[in-house]
């Protein structure tokens, strides 16, 4: 008889618990940056391989923080990370004839602010399009990240104009 007492809590109870169980297993203690992988050709992508293979393993002082999912395609520095995507298509920003690129240690790079605070920066006058997304909190930074990027930007992408 007491067990029949006790199994209406035990039934309100499981409910409930299963219930914590599913929001603690929703929230995630994964503070890993998400970014879109490029899809670029053949030609581009080996290109992008090679810039990853020679991409640093701190930026401005932030240590190696890559994106998911995995990929030689993109990567990642710090928390909040910078974001490197590599192969990306030509923004539309180039075709604004009022856009002035920044050129850091030899390389040309198009300048977007975006709304939310974080500012988007992509290479010009490469063969591949290297886009670097700075967070909002870095964004004060401004191009010192993309000096860290030059030297492998200049060895593995070369000068051209992009298809």
């Amino acid at each position: 008889m007491n067990f029949f007492r006790h199994r209406p809590r035990l039934a309100t109870g499981l409910p409930a618990l299963a219930l914590l169980l599913a929001v603690s297993g929703c929230s995630s203690a994964d503070d890993t940056a998400h970014a879109a992988v490029p899809t670029p050709d053949a030609k581009v992508t080996d290109l992008c391989r090679n810039l990853h293979k020679r991409l640093p393993d701190t930026v401005d002082g932030h240590g190696r923080n890559d994106p998911s999912p995995r990929s030689e395609l993109t990567a990642g520095w710090g928390d909040p990370a910078i974001i490197l995507r590599c192969g990306v298509e030509r923004p539309a920003l180039m075709d604004d004839p009022q856009a002035l690129p920044v050129k850091v240690n030899g390389v040309g790079w198009a300048y977007e602010k975006r709304d939310d605070g974080t500012q988007v920066l992509t290479t010009t006058l490469r063969v591949a399009y290297v886009e670097v997304t700075l967070p909002r909190e870095l964004a004060a930074e401004g191009a010192s990240p993309l000096v860290d990027f030059a030297g492998p930007v200049k060895k593995a992408i070369p000068e051209g104009i992009a298809d």
